[in-house]
């Protein structure tokens, strides 16, 4: 009990980490399959407050940015029942990816523009327990996704661009398998989620899609003394793969003519990673700290983005009952500097804050 009271002030840190592979606002959800108790209820609810801007890069035309991104908030529900002492069902609903950016500015070189995106996720998961070591994991995922974008450039044809896409629902899954040694709280589990890929249309009813990545996340934790214990996790997603591309969205390319090109994209695959140790202080309470990281990768970046990688700094602390736990959590992002085709972004950061509580029954 003490080794997962910790456990869970770590899975909230790992949640803040709202800037992992750019649009992604929440991981990996089968860990809730690993909480005690027979019922099990969790809520999360995450703020976060970034800071974005940047000035034209030489030669371009235009003023500075002011600050692209808005606030948001981001919140999951979860329910784990333990069927009996192999199985165990879970329901977890989520926000996996998400986006709110807007150029205020009217000097800036996309002055007027804005990207908005939002999305749900349904996880049903369950898990079966091999023997006291080994059990494995799986389940589907419908993920529903939509967005409005406005482009509004000197580059853009029939200029400010528009487009609004009605919320759009795949099915994709998670399948995993995890080793623990329950004596000394050490448990490793490897999840793989599949990608799913979204059908939309144009302002002309063109189709076209967007593809959501797979991705695949290592959990790992063990005690390391008395009360005290050491987590970490990395996670890899496929962001290479992401493309938003309405066949009717065109930009002036010199020396070319109009050009179809993406909105927004990504560049590369991306690992991101988080390493912390938590402690259980009193019966009632206990606290961790992590750090996480993402490397700078050196790309050019989206309009639509403005940083690459970020080392992050949290904190969280968790007070419980024999049914309740309530888990608070703030975290420090330092956003990495970036260039766009035509900004140079940079002294970015980002204040994320979250609660959890959780009930057993």
């Amino acid at each position: 009990m003490q080794q997962t009271t910790t456990a869970t002030t770590a899975l909230l840190l790992t949640a803040t980490i709202t800037f992992a592979g750019g649009i992604e606002r929440q991981g990996d959800p089968s860990q809730i399959l690993f909480e005690e108790g027979r019922n099990y209820l969790e809520f999360s609810a995450i703020t976060v407050n970034p800071t974005i801007s940047g000035n034209p890069l030489p030669g371009i035309p235009a003023g500075p940015t002011g600050n692209i991104a808005n606030s948001y908030q981001t919140y999951a529900l979860g329910y784990k029942h333990q069927l009996n002492d192999r199985i165990a069902l879970a329901l977890v609903i989520d926000e996996p990816v998400g986006a709110s950016l807007a150029y205020t500015s009217p000097l800036a070189f996309f002055g007027g523009s804005s990207a908005e995106v939002s999305s749900i996720a349904y996880t049903g998961m369950a898990k079966y327990r091999v023997n006291e070591r080994f059990s494995v994991y799986g389940g589907l995922r419908l993920v529903g996704v939509d967005g409005d974008i406005t482009v509004n450039s000197p580059v853009t044809i029939s200029s400010p661009y528009n487009l609004s896409v009605s919320k759009d629902y795949q099915v994709g899954y998670l399948a995993g398998v995890a080793y623990e040694i329950p004596d000394i709280a050490l448990r490793i589990a490897a999840t793989y989620e599949s990608k799913t890929t979204h059908d939309f249309r144009d302002n002309t009813g063109a189709p076209f899609e967007v593809e959501i990545p797979q991705s695949f996340t290592l959990h790992a934790q063990t005690g390391i003394a008395p009360k005290t214990l050491l987590f970490g996790s990395a996670r890899w997603r496929e962001w290479s793969k992401f493309n938003v591309q309405p066949p009717d969205f065109l930009t002036f390319v010199p020396g070319v003519g109009p050009k179809n090109r993406p909105v927004a994209s990504g560049t590369s695959n991306i690992w991101t990673y988080e390493l912390g140790a938590g402690h259980k202080f009193t019966d009632n309470w206990s606290g961790a700290a992590a750090i996480g990281y993402e490397k700078d990768l050196g790309d050019t970046v989206g309009n639509f983005s403005g940083t690459d990688g970020y080392i992050s700094y949290g904190l969280a602390v968790s007070y419980e009952t024999d049914d309740w736990k309530v888990t608070t959590g703030v975290r420090y992002i330092d956003l990495g500097s970036a260039d766009s085709s035509v900004t140079s972004f940079s002294g970015n950061s980002a204040v994320s804050a979250g609660v959890k509580v959780s009930y057993t029954f």
